[in-house]
């Protein structure tokens, strides 16, 4: 059994709703059964937590699912909270131990005193712009994509706990051009994106 911590960073505020990043996390629950193999923890940061028992979610998942929306090129403030407070919960605790530096030679080894070495997480985000926006010459992205650009800190933050990164998915053109095909045609390829990530587990349950 893989198992696996879900975490729906869809805030609710203004005109957002919440609602596509809970959408995808329903996803989740219909594809990380017991009978695909998986064991599933959720956490949806809109509701009440504990510390430590996120905590020990991370330390006890073999991956951690990140889904958010793009606020202003950042993380909605109440999921950049969420990791702020866990992950210094985790303080020795599982999520890291120090920066990784020694007092002998502390201008190297930077971001190597991570806790969740062997573990993998994977991020989603959920976007108003258009994917074009990250592609073509000229548009407001200087053709740099989401993992290089806006979400870097996010993936340093994760390799900073001694996690790896598996191939995310990105949800574009959400608020303006929201249609119902648009939507089932993200679920057939986000599902099959989760099919193809977790191939090796499917595979395993299918021989069982």
């Amino acid at each position: 059994m893989k198992k696996i911590f879900v975490i729906n960073g869809g805030q609710h505020f203004a005109h957002s709703g919440g609602k596509f990043n809970k959408t995808v996390s329903n996803w989740d629950k219909d594809f990380f059964t017991l009978e695909n193999g998986f064991k599933l923890k959720y956490t949806d940061i809109n509701e009440d937590y504990n510390l430590a028992e996120e905590v020990e979610k991370f330390v006890w998942a073999d991956v951690i699912i990140y889904h958010t929306p793009v606020w202003w090129f950042g993380l909605p403030y109440k999921f950049k909270q969420y990791l702020d407070t866990v992950f210094t919960a985790g303080h020795r605790k599982g999520i890291y131990y120090s920066d990784g530096r020694k007092l002998e030679n502390p201008e190297i080894n930077y971001g190597t005193g991570g806790s969740l070495h062997g573990r993998n997480y994977m991020l989603t985000t959920t976007w108003n712009a258009p994917e074009t926006a990250f592609t073509l010459p000229d548009e407001f992205f200087n053709e740099t994509s989401v993992d290089d650009g806006v979400m870097f800190g996010f993936h340093r933050m994760n390799a900073f706990t001694g996690m790896k990164k598996l191939d995310g998915f990105h949800f574009h053109d959400l608020e303006k051009n929201a249609t119902p095909e648009r939507i089932e045609n993200y679920e057939r390829a986000y599902k099959n994106h989760l099919e193809q990530t977790f191939s090796e587990t499917l595979a395993i349950t299918e021989i069982q």
